[in-house]
């Protein structure tokens, strides 16, 4: 089996700036991070690794120093690491970035064998849209599972994956034919820490290095700032809520009795939240 994670170096969420001119996140001289999200991610395929003996190769799209992201998850464990870079790519949105990751995932194909299964992140932390994983799925054509909060069980020789999604009023338990792709949310594993021998094998090992022409990439129209028809119009900080926090008094003692103060006076201030709350418990 055949696992491919993408993850993404972003900017440190505490110090990110925002160009005042172009509007795009400005990322000279900022503090990068692997995009957290990923992390699981990429645990989730390694403990597949471990299950099935499978193969995971990790690929990253940015700048030339994206690099020491690929480094880090080699430290994690992964088998493989392929970091697409080109100025052509720069200044993509969602939609230029999805077609650029899903061409490279076919030339991966290509070289070490078509990946079953996909996985990304929920969303980037720089962005928050969560469309490059399901835009990937849709350009490559692979079934798409989203917010997946556990992976319950892989029959490679049925072809199928069975997982556990969190949605709307709940959890949905779901089985979906490979190859798939999915999105792993925050907290669905507990990220292991890198061993010696992976962060020494990360630290010597030959990151694979692709061009837009190196990884088969023709339609170079649909890459960078003239692949992408995203335009951010303004940048903004949001006001100051000018309602402060009302404090809530009460002689309870147990937790029971608080929650049930605090609930009592959501009720008095919202009179129709109760009858909403009752009618989506009663299910219509």
């Amino acid at each position: 089996m055949h696992i491919v994670v993408c993850i993404k170096q972003v900017p440190d969420s505490a110090q990110i700036r925002v160009h005042p001119v172009t509007n795009t996140i400005t990322r000279q001289g900022v503090p990068t991070i692997v995009n957290p999200y990923d992390l699981f991610a990429l645990e989730a395929a390694l403990r597949l690794r471990d299950e099935l003996g499978a193969t995971v190769t990790v690929l990253t799209m940015g700048p030339p120093m994206a690099e020491d992201t690929l480094r880090k998850a080699l430290g994690f464990g992964a088998d493989r690491a392929v970091l697409l870079t080109d100025r052509a790519f720069a200044g993509s949105d969602t939609l230029a970035t999805s077609f650029a990751l899903s061409q490279a995932i076919l030339r991966i194909g290509q070289e070490w064998g078509v990946p079953e299964i996909v996985f990304t992140g929920k969303q980037t932390i720089d962005c928050d849209t969560a469309q490059v994983g399901p835009g990937i799925a849709r350009r490559l054509r692979l079934n798409q599972v989203t917010y997946v909060s556990a992976i319950n069980a892989v029959d490679p020789a049925a072809g199928t994956i069975a997982l556990a999604r969190r949605a709307e009023g709940g959890v949905q338990e779901l089985t979906t034919r490979l190859p798939a792709l999915i999105t792993m949310l925050e907290a669905s594993n507990e990220v292991r820490r890198g061993s010696l021998p992976d962060a020494l094998r990360a630290a010597r090992a030959e990151i694979v290095v692709w061009s837009a022409a190196q990884a088969g990439i023709t339609e170079m129209a649909k890459c960078g700032l003239r692949g992408s028809p995203t335009v951010v119009k303004r940048v903004f900080a949001p006001p100051a809520r000018a309602e402060k926090a009302e404090p809530v008094e009460t002689v309870a003692k147990s937790n029971a009795e608080i929650a049930e103060a605090v609930i009592e006076r959501l009720f008095d201030r919202l009179p129709t939240l109760e009858p909403e709350l009752l009618r989506m418990a009663a299910g219509y």
